[in-house]
């Protein structure tokens, strides 16, 4: 099972950067991910300050600093992005990465971005069947000549996506549970991300399984990737204390030792990837990057 990044969207262009050519430099490392949202989340729907970098901007940055790595959004939203920015966007840093993107979309559901900005958040139906229109459109601008498409959320006609992928297939990657999206992902994506504690990420691995197969799809074809909050520590003590804390339904706590373990049971359950988010490894960016090389000398080469 690989390894990758998820760089926290509030740290610093310095941060990023260099976490970025550590990931590249790292053979143990196989994907940086950013996500795409404009501010913290809030509660009760109301806009929160922070330093939010746009990720869009960020991952065009990062192929131009990077020779290696996979890039991508963990994810990009149809409900804020039009299908045809998303894929001349995506396909724009595929050039500047020489073929590193991955285009991760979902449906959207941050409550407080899209009121604060005026973007309409549709009821989870329209959302979807919103999604599912978008899906393809994009899917066909990334590999035809020219899409045409008459839907009930978009129209295109005789529409280019040009220059094309580096990529013969630029891959699309679907962060969802949902057994509608499920499906969609299964018919139109390549690459399918979920939540969860290795019991919990396993029982939302076979529900994909079984939405491919609903859809005539081999699931052994589509490439499959989690991710937890992950708090790593030495010290027992503090360790239990975390677990009282946190929902360990999403996270995984422990020693290096112990994280190789739990990271095991992603393997077990047939992951290709676990995602490892630096928002936990860390208050400082001395801490976060530190955390960072222990996992991949201490947890990765382990596994």
């Amino acid at each position: 099972m690989q390894l990758s990044m998820w760089i926290h969207n509030r740290s610093d262009w310095d941060e990023i950067a260099d976490l970025a050519r550590l990931a590249d430099d790292d053979l143990n490392w196989t994907s940086i991910w950013f996500a795409d949202h404009y501010m913290p989340d809030s509660e009760d729907g109301e806009p929160l300050p922070g330093d939010t970098h746009e990720a869009w901007s960020i991952l065009a940055g990062l192929a131009a600093v990077t020779r290696r790595i996979r890039l991508g959004p963990l994810v990009s939203p149809t409900s804020v992005h039009h299908p045809a920015l998303l894929a001349n966007r995506a396909a724009t840093i595929d050039h500047l990465s020489s073929g590193r993107f991955v285009l991760g979309l979902g449906a959207g559901w941050q409550v407080n971005e899209h009121n604060a900005y005026g973007i309409h958040l549709e009821a989870p139906k329209v959302r979807v069947d919103r999604f599912e229109e978008a899906i393809q459109v994009v899917r066909s601008l990334l590999d035809n000549e020219r899409t045409d498409f008459n839907g009930t959320y978009f129209q295109f006609t005789d529409a280019p996506c040009e220059p094309h992928p580096v990529q013969d297939r630029l891959p699309i990657l679907v962060g969802t549970n949902g057994s509608r999206m499920l499906r969609i992902t299964a018919r139109w994506a390549q690459e399918w991300n979920t939540w969860g504690a290795p019991e919990l990420a396993a029982s939302q691995r076979a529900r994909f399984a079984k939405a491919c197969e609903q859809v005539g799809t081999d699931p052994g074809t589509k490439r499959t990737s989690a991710q937890a909050l992950v708090f790593m520590s030495d010290d027992e003590e503090t360790l239990a204390r975390r677990r009282e804390k946190v929902d360990l339904a999403r996270a995984v706590v422990g020693t290096p030792a112990q994280l190789v373990e739990e990271l095991g049971a992603y393997a077990d359950a047939g992951f290709d990837e676990f995602i490892v988010l630096g928002a936990t490894l860390g208050k400082s960016v001395a801490e976060r990057r530190e955390s960072y090389e222990r996992f991949s000398s201490e947890v990765a080469a382990a596994l």
